[in-house]
């Protein structure tokens, strides 16, 4: 594959998987379509905007007449789709963005790639993809003993956010059984690691810790994830994309369950190194009240994609945090700047 149309690709993940396309592979185009948002980030791809590889298209994925026009313009071998509402809290507090973007987004990009790849020749159809990006959330909440999901667990979304990323998910299915769209999609764990918007836990505490602030713990602390580092993830869509099976789900974790308060003791223990000024940096953990119908434990077994794609991740869950600390400190300008608008790391989702 040389070329490439990426939705939500000045968010989190979205931008992590540009630069690897940019830095790891020979790809000849990428075009990236991007609401910009407030987790939508243009800082995120400043060093390549004068890479003539790289175009930035500002829209809508709800937009069909843009993205049937980019589609048409640039004939991209895929369409990777990242772009979505993806806080549980704001969820929560607004379900309705989540729904039009997530739900009523994916759908107008299904039918803007349908009549694009059916106006392709037949040898062409076979080298297109449609790949989209989705959770683990929408899989529900497990026991403490339970087996961790994998792609036949059935889906029992818990949240306004999971119920969405499931109505995308199913409406990719049917697209494929429906009217033979090349599709795949992803079912990850929870990401972590560089550029990720400060809402999230692990920038959060990062953030929080370095400035002496309260580090919110939901609950009791014992809600347990699979931590992924998105560099991992990256390069487990990219081989999804490469050589997964028209039609299937490959769901990609960490292999790195950790509670949330293991999480938040982790991010203090390098901070204690890095900024001991500070330290102990624990004493800033703070239990407030826990989240609406929070799910109490996410895990996923990556047999599937470690079978057929040999994929496994590079990063263990201390030395993925420690990576991600030494990142979050080196670049504070880019902290500043994204936490600069009307978002100043409050809590949300607490009604």
């Amino acid at each position: 594959m040389k070329s490439f149309l990426i939705t939500g690709g000045l968010g989190f993940i979205g931008s992590n998987f540009i630069r690897l396309l940019l830095e790891q592979t020979d790809c000849e185009k990428i075009v990236n379509l991007d609401k910009e948002t407030y987790a939508g980030n243009p800082e995120n791809l400043a060093d390549f905007e004068s890479d003539p590889r790289y175009v930035f298209s500002l829209g809508d994925i709800c937009d069909a007449n843009l993205v049937s026009d980019l589609l048409e313009k640039y004939q991209p071998d895929a369409l990777v789709n990242f772009a979505a509402e993806s806080h549980v809290d704001r969820s929560i507090d607004g379900p309705e963005p989540f729904v039009q973007t997530n739900v009523v987004g994916t759908l107008k990009l299904l039918e803007s790639f349908k009549h694009y790849y059916t106006a392709q020749s037949e040898d062409r159809k076979k080298s297109l993809r449609f790949l989209h990006v989705s959770t683990d959330e929408v899989y529900g909440s497990l026991g403490s003993k339970d087996p961790a999901f994998s792609e036949t667990t059935p889906y029992a979304p818990n949240s306004p956010y999971s119920a969405s990323k499931a109505g995308a998910d199913h409406l990719v299915r049917a697209y494929f059984h429906t009217f033979g769209l090349p599709v795949l999609t992803t079912n990850c764990s929870n990401n972590y690691g560089p550029y990720q918007f400060p809402e999230k836990l692990i920038p959060l505490v990062i953030l929080n810790a370095k400035e002496g602030k309260n580090l919110p713990i939901y609950g009791d602390g014992s809600n347990v994830r699979d931590w992924l580092h998105v560099e991992d993830h990256c390069s487990a869509i990219l081989e999804v994309l490469k050589r997964g099976r028209v039609g299937d789900t490959y769901c990609i974790g960490g292999s790195s369950e950790r509670t949330n308060l293991q999480v938040i003791d982790a991010i203090c223990g390098q901070l204690d190194k890095a900024h001991p000024e500070g330290a102990p940096h624990e004493n800033l953990k703070t239990f407030v009240k826990d989240r609406p119908g929070h799910d109490r434990r996410y895990a996923i077994d990556c047999t599937k994609i470690e079978k057929e794609l040999g994929w496994t991740p590079k990063h263990g869950f201390e030395q993925g945090v420690a990576k991600t600390v030494d990142w979050y400190l080196s670049n504070l300008a880019w902290c500043e700047n994204v936490t600069s608008g009307k978002y100043q790391r409050e809590r949300l989702g607490a009604s």
